[in-house]
């Protein structure tokens, strides 16, 4: 009995598969076992006619096909090329132990890409599961993105066929994983970025102190969020952002590539971090992922190492914001269901925007608010202090001015981006000062003994709480950063305290 690897995914980790082939003596059946879904048990009849494309002559004998481990849930139309393989070659003395085979089959032999074999393929290579690897040819193109892979790509069954039969004739391609966007070296590994600003801060006049604190998010990571009236530029700040985050490594742009992938998109490789902003009337599962049998991802894992903007905060439901704790806080959601149980990474900038009323001119200097105090009172308390507190920067952002002047541009604050981001890197730090851990706030957010006197005195006036003191500390490291200072100084300290939400 034969057998060859494959693989399924069970929630984004690939779970290996072993594919194993056997006839017996009985009246002639195709029969697949294992736990196939739809997808998979579809595939007798894509095999049958695959196999007769190239004149293979079936054996008057059952054809039975194990999937293993059998307590595993397998789907994908991908079990196509390794079922076929093991049939045409069963009789064969060539041997599978180094090589896995993915691909659907066409009616007349020739193999197709799915969507779920990238995702799949980049999970097993993190894992250093794979190194030989029979793959669609028109799925060569993503592929070749992961480094250290051998590939084996065909256009039809009988090519993959003569790699075992022929094996001096067959093509053969190792993937170096490179990119052809610009990028720096930093400590001897490779980040990659963009130049192109199809939205930039330029075009904002005005509104100085919001552009300085989306120089701070964009820098450390850290979550913000702006109030004030409509048309102020909440909106523009928040979308701009995304342009001027810090470059990305190659595994994060995979990373990137495969949910694309899994969310039915072209993944396009590009060193631009996703940006989701989900609308107030989303439901639960949309935003943290869910589902009656198999757990999906959701908004705030599609949103990792980006973005995730609501916009109008306190229209979303209750139940939203208060989940969003957790993804805020340990950078990760778990959803459970009775079949599955599955861990989401969700390490995101957190960008929010609100109007400081329901009608929206509390803050206008020339409208009227038409909102009582129960009104603003109730609008306000939709944010709860728990998640208040998970905010960095808290940004009030006034009206704009016929006087208001453009000052800086997209391309200067990135410019800032990367040398903060160089700092941090050569600092030894493996996360931004955003997302530090206790432990290294301790190691990398050292204050002067000026800036601890007045650390102190803020805590007894503003009562801040734990969260709230690590947070402060974070910011203020950051725009240390910022301005090239290697400790914690009182004026950075003071900046980082302004934005505080009180």
């Amino acid at each position: 009995m034969k057998q060859i690897r494959c693989a399924t995914l069970e929630g984004f980790t690939a779970k290996e598969v072993t594919v194993e082939v056997s006839f017996v003596r009985a009246l002639p059946g195709f029969t697949i076992v294992g736990l196939a879904q739809a997808s998979i048990q579809e595939s007798k009849e894509r095999v049958k006619s695959a196999l007769s494309a190239i004149d293979f002559k079936f054996p008057a004998q059952k054809i039975t096909v194990n999937l293993s481990p059998s307590d595993l849930k397998k789907e994908g139309s991908h079990f196509d090329l390794p079922i076929a393989l093991l049939i045409a070659l069963q009789k064969s003395e060539y041997q599978f132990d180094d090589f896995m085979a993915f691909g659907e089959l066409g009616l007349d032999g020739k193999l197709k890409d799915t969507a779920s074999l990238f995702a799949v393929i980049l999970s097993l290579a993190k894992e250093h599961h794979c190194k030989k690897l029979i793959i669609p040819k028109e799925s060569a193109k993503k592929i070749t993105k992961i480094p250290g892979l051998t590939l084996y790509p065909v256009e039809t069954l009988d090519e993959a066929i003569r790699i075992f039969t022929q094996p001096e004739d067959a093509v053969k391609i190792v993937s170096e994983g490179t990119l052809a966007y610009p990028s720096v070296k930093i400590e001897g590994k490779s980040y990659y970025y963009t130049n192109d600003f199809p939205l930039d801060f330029i075009e904002i006049k005005g509104q100085e102190h919001a552009k300085r604190a989306s120089l701070i998010a964009a820098c450390g990571m850290h979550n913000i969020l702006f109030e004030g009236s409509p048309g102020c530029g909440k909106s523009m700040s928040a979308k701009r952002l995304q342009y001027i985050l810090p470059p990305v490594t190659l595994d994060e742009i995979l990373e990137k590539a495969k949910r694309d992938a899994l969310e039915g998109k072209e993944p396009d490789f590009s060193p631009q971090r996703p940006f989701r902003s989900p609308h107030a009337s989303s439901t639960k599962a949309s935003i943290f992922g869910g589902g009656s049998k198999n757990a999906r991802v959701g908004e705030v894992s599609l949103a990792h190492n980006g973005i995730l903007f609501f916009d109008e905060i306190p229209h979303f439901p209750k139940s939203v914001l208060e989940s969003l704790r957790e993804p805020l806080e340990d950078y990760r959601v778990l959803i459970s269901r009775v079949n599955s149980k599955i861990s989401y990474e969700t390490k995101f900038l957190f960008i929010a925007a609100m109007n400081p009323c329901p009608c929206g001119n509390l803050l206008s200097r020339t409208k009227t608010c038409r909102c009582s105090e129960l009104e603003i009172n109730r609008y306000k308390k939709r944010l709860s202090a728990p998640i208040l507190d998970r905010i960095d920067l808290y940004v009030q952002m006034a009206e704009t001015n016929p006087e208001d002047k453009p000052s800086v541009s997209s391309k200067e604050m990135f410019a800032t981006v990367l040398d903060v981001f160089r700092r941090q890197i050569e600092r030894g730090q493996e996360e931004f000062n955003g997302k530090l851990s206790d432990r290294d706030i301790t190691r990398f957010c050292t204050p002067d003994a000026e800036a601890q006197s007045v650390l102190e005195t803020a805590i007894k006036r503003f009562e801040l709480s734990q969260r709230g003191i690590n947070k402060t500390l974070k910011v203020a490291r950051t725009i240390a950063d910022i301005d090239k200072y290697e400790t914690i100084s009182k004026k950075h300290l003071i900046e980082a305290l302004q934005y505080r939400f009180r």
